[in-house]
């Protein structure tokens, strides 16, 4: 299982990758392994408000329905309007295929989540 240093991480397995004030969100080589085949993404609406804990999208595998939750607030500026085409993008490379982009509105909140050491320690918990 793949954990990238450089990453922030949530108990609910979407990463977080800060570039400025974007944080690009997805979700990690665990759930993407849990869920198995993905078949569909429903992504989040541009322009949206997004709090940290509140459903950013949908990810559908040939196993189950899972909520994507945003590990932090903000607002939506980007989808990947790609994985809406393909969505076994994300079972290909997860961290390269980010879900949205949101405009960060507190810093603070990355303090929550986890770096990839304390996830790793969360992943052997969970296991």
């Amino acid at each position: 299982m793949k954990v990238l240093d450089g990453l922030y991480y949530s108990k609910e397995h979407e990463w977080v990758k800060v570039e400025g004030g974007k944080a690009y969100v997805g979700i990690t080589d665990y759930a993407q392994e849990s869920l198995g085949e993905i078949v569909f993404v429903e992504l989040p609406e541009i322009g949206s408000q997004v709090d940290a804990g509140d459903v950013l999208g949908v990810v559908e595998s040939v196993k189950a329905a899972s909520d994507i939750y945003s590990p932090i607030s903000g607002t939506v500026i980007e989808a990947n309007e790609a994985l809406a085409d393909d969505p076994a993008l994300l079972n290909e490379d997860p961290y390269e295929n980010w879900i949205a982009v949101l405009e960060i509105t507190d810093d603070s909140m990355l303090d929550e989540l986890m770096d990839a050491s304390a996830y790793e320690a969360y992943l052997a918990e969970e296991e």
